[in-house]
């Protein structure tokens, strides 16, 4: 057996047998900085998953199946376009009787049709049902419009032009 052995164990193969055993312990290396560095970006304790990596194979294989799901930079950026979605609806209410979204200047709601707010009868801005008066143009809430001024006309509605007389 042994004269069989001396006969493989050439030096070729011990030369293959070296090179095989550098490059495998030249990637458990690089797995572990891979490891090290990739807990770093995940926001995790680096250094425990450094110990867990130094266990061969397992240690890889146990950091891949534990590991945070996203990195440190994607979470923030997540967490900012969140926050700025919270922003965007902020400006977006809910209507109170059927729970429909809309808008903080909407006067009724498009989907029940229930009113969410008064008109100043001055300037025609919307008011809150608490306000009791006018924060535009200072005229107390429920008073009649001075017959001398004139309203303001929301947007989208066209004038109507009168008649000309003929004579």
């Amino acid at each position: 057996m042994s004269e069989l052995l001396a006969q493989l164990w050439t030096p070729e193969m011990q030369a293959a047998f070296t090179v095989v055993l550098v490059l495998l312990v030249i990637l458990y290396v690089l797995s572990i900085v891979w490891v090290v560095r990739d807990a770093y970006l995940r926001g995790t304790a680096w250094y425990i998953w450094a110990v867990v990596a130094l266990v061969p194979v397992l240690g890889l294989v146990a950091y891949c199946l534990l590991r945070p799901p996203l990195l440190q930079l994607d979470r923030d950026e997540q967490e900012l376009e969140i926050a700025l979605k919270q922003r965007q609806l902020m400006k977006y209410g809910e209507c109170a009787n059927c729970g429909y979204p809309v808008e903080a200047d909407f006067v009724l709601c498009p989907n029940c049709h229930t009113q969410l707010k008064n008109l100043c009868m001055r300037c025609n801005h919307a008011l809150e049902p608490s306000w009791t008066v006018c924060p535009y143009c200072a005229t107390p809430v429920g008073a009649p419009a001075p017959h001398g001024t004139r309203q303001r006309r929301p947007s989208g509605q066209a004038r109507q032009s009168r008649p000309a007389s003929q004579g």
